[in-house]
């Protein structure tokens, strides 16, 4: 497998991505994957990797790069209350300046690069995203329906809410096929649900059982071995059918 760091022009500056993908000089689906709010870090390149080891070319963009270069910062101890709470405040001015607008921007740059690199097999892309990264990628496969055909998204965020903005909306828009992994403390999605079965999008949303939100990442205290195990079980499966089909 091959890994690199790479820089992708946006239309507020360069983002840094990491990328990784099979050293066989063959022609791979393409993979867009957006961190969680913790940021693109190294347990964020070893999801890359393990998706890449099975046959994708997968971009993991820094969607803080309007802050710096990846690592902005080092993830605490998220068990404590007070550290967590402090850790979360600093992260909301960042997640806040994801906007729809920017969210769409930056989305037509990575998947531009994405879809341009020779080593990636024409045709539509698939998007794993976690934590904020699922709003994220719903919010990617409404702006580019054609060449998206799949999302998934795990401990997702909030995809329904009261604003004008909400990533429920978009849909209509969709034609990627969803999937969705839910810890046990996660919020229930049921307008969300609503909107896209009204919209005839094909959606399987589960709860993982013994899961809390961020159970995918290995370097918080949130982690499950067996959430992510069963997340693979999923995501796999669903990116096999979607994305391979001849």
């Amino acid at each position: 497998m091959l890994t690199r760091t790479v820089d992708i022009t946006t239309h507020d500056g360069t983002a840094d991505a990491f990328l990784a993908f099979p050293d066989d000089g063959e022609r791979h689906p393409g993979v867009l994957l957006y961190m969680d709010a913790l940021g693109l870090r190294p347990v964020i390149h070893a999801l890359a990797e393990q998706l890449a080891a099975e046959g994708y070319y997968v971009l993991a963009p820094n969607a803080f790069y309007r802050r710096g270069r990846a690592p902005l910062f080092e993830v605490p101890d998220l068990s404590s209350p007070e550290l967590r709470g402090a850790f979360f405040e600093h992260l909301a001015p960042m997640m806040q300046e994801l906007t729809p607008e920017r969210v769409q921007s930056d989305a037509n740059a990575y998947l531009d690069f994405l879809t341009a690199q020779p080593e990636v097999r024409p045709g539509p892309v698939g998007v794993v995203g976690y934590c904020m990264g699922a709003v994220l990628a719903v919010r990617t496969a409404a702006s580019r329906p054609d060449d998206v055909a799949a999302v998934a998204g795990f401990h997702p965020g909030r995809l329904a809410t009261e604003k004008p903005d909400s990533a429920h909306l978009l849909a209509p828009l969709l034609r990627a096929e969803l999937l969705f992994g839910l810890a046990e403390g996660d919020e229930p999605m049921p307008e969300f649900d609503k909107a896209v079965a009204a919209a005839g999008v094909r959606c399987t949303s589960e709860v993982y059982p013994g899961t809390v939100h961020g159970f995918t990442m290995s370097d918080t205290a949130a982690f499950s071995p067996s959430g992510l195990q069963l997340h693979w079980d999923r995501l796999l499966p669903f990116f096999a059918r979607t994305l391979r089909a001849e």
